[in-house]
């Protein structure tokens, strides 16, 4: 079966062929409108060919699938997303790095409102403080996807970005590094975000987001600030949350004042009341395990870092890494419960099921977000049973 995945010389040859044909005859036109010279667009895909070993291709003459492991992939825990050691060293080098970087990180506080907490644990996350490897060749891996992704529209509108870096002097073709998804250097910025977002943090006129440390944290501090960032508000709190408050109220649609929240019984970790400046502000309950795991109450700013990576879970890492550079090592207090063991496919058939009920899930994919556990939990209450807002074999078996 290994064997019959893989393309044959001749029809690499061919693929290549045809790769060449639509560089000419259907990217080069866009790319001359939007102001690409020919030499620019030349010099970038120069001895490129496509790389077949991409994921998420779609070869010509075959239809898009939906890949078995992705179907069916085992839905983990999400506490397996905050392993300790993972945490730690982004905190740890975090931490080591505020000092390091402590007049730039300051100067952006100022001008775009983000903590230097914050930054500095999307960089750590999202590559390692540059240590992680970038090893590919945006062009070939924006061009492959381009010709053969599922989402070739999306991957087209970021090659003809990256040719417009290339041909505005701001690296060349060959140094421009991507991973294999075709994001670009320490930030992990995709192409057409970089040109709405990299900033110059060291003065020299120039945003370099691979080899510049200065100019990847001014560019994650503009892209937080572009997106929304409210100045002098935190990201969230973890709380607790009584029985008699709904874990269907869970959502970015369904806040309120965090005063409401704190009259309701919803209460901060620790016994601390929430800070006087926050009470008037909108909060919005989130429990990414629903009532298997840690409680939070998070800020509009949440949801900025959820434009950053569309993931509560990341949102909620680089909040907590955050905290822990700026104020020491804590981890969470509510425990991670057992949960998980079921595969996508289980957990996407229960969410068609609750579709069939009338439900909105956010959409079949068998991955449980907010409108997913709120859909849960407002079933369960509905039959009587004690809402926990997240799925389980006993739920799969009775809703698919």
């Amino acid at each position: 079966m290994l064997l019959a995945l893989v393309p044959l010389p001749a029809t690499a040859q061919s693929i290549d062929r045809q790769f060449r044909s639509w560089l000419e005859a259907d990217l080069w036109p866009s790319a001359k409108a939007g102001g690409v010279s020919r030499a620019t667009f030349d010099a970038a895909f120069d001895g490129i060919t496509p790389n077949l070993k991409l994921p998420d291709l779609v070869l010509p003459g075959q239809k898009p699938q939906t890949p078995k492991t992705q179907h069916q992939a085992e839905f983990g825990s999400p506490g397996a997303y905050f392993a300790e050691n993972t945490v730690r060293g982004v905190t740890a080098g975090g931490r080591s790095r505020a000092g390091t970087h402590a007049r730039t990180l300051a100067a952006l506080e100022k001008a775009t409102g983000v903590p230097p907490g914050i930054v500095l644990a999307i960089w750590g996350r999202e590559s390692g403080f540059g240590r992680a490897r970038i090893p590919y060749d945006a062009f070939e891996v924006l061009g492959t996807k381009a010709f053969l992704a599922s989402r070739k529209e999306m991957f087209r509108e970021e090659v003809l970005a990256a040719l417009v870096m290339a041909e505005r002097g701001r690296i060349p073709p060959r140094s421009m590094k991507s991973s294999w998804a075709g994001a670009l250097g320490q930030p992990q910025f995709m192409p057409t975000s970089y040109l709405k977002n990299a900033a110059d943090g060291d003065g020299d006129g120039r945003a370099d987001i691979w080899n510049s440390e200065p100019d990847t944290l001014a560019s994650i501090a503009n892209y937080l600030k572009a997106h929304g960032w409210v100045r002098g508000r935190d990201w969230g709190f973890e709380v607790t949350v009584p029985e008699a408050v709904s874990c269907a109220l869970e959502g970015p649609d369904r806040g309120k004042p965090i005063a409401d929240w704190a009259r309701m019984g919803v209460a901060r970790i620790g016994g601390k009341p929430f800070p006087a400046h926050e009470m008037k502000g909108e909060g919005y309950l989130m429990m990414p395990a629903g009532r298997n795991g840690p409680a939070f109450l998070v800020t509009p700013n949440f949801y900025v870092l959820k434009d950053y990576n569309e993931s509560d879970l990341y949102a909620l890492f680089v909040g907590h890494a955050a905290d822990r550079i700026q104020y020491g090592d804590r981890t969470f207090t509510g425990a991670w419960g057992s949960v998980g063991g079921l595969y996508r496919s289980d957990v996407a058939a229960m969410q068609r099921g609750l579709e069939k009920l009338g439900y909105d899930v956010g959409g079949a994919d068998g991955l449980p977000g907010f409108r997913t556990r709120r859909s849960i939990g407002d079933w369960q209450a509905r039959n009587g049973l004690a809402p926990t807002c997240f799925p389980d074999a006993a739920l799969v078996k009775r809703l698919r």
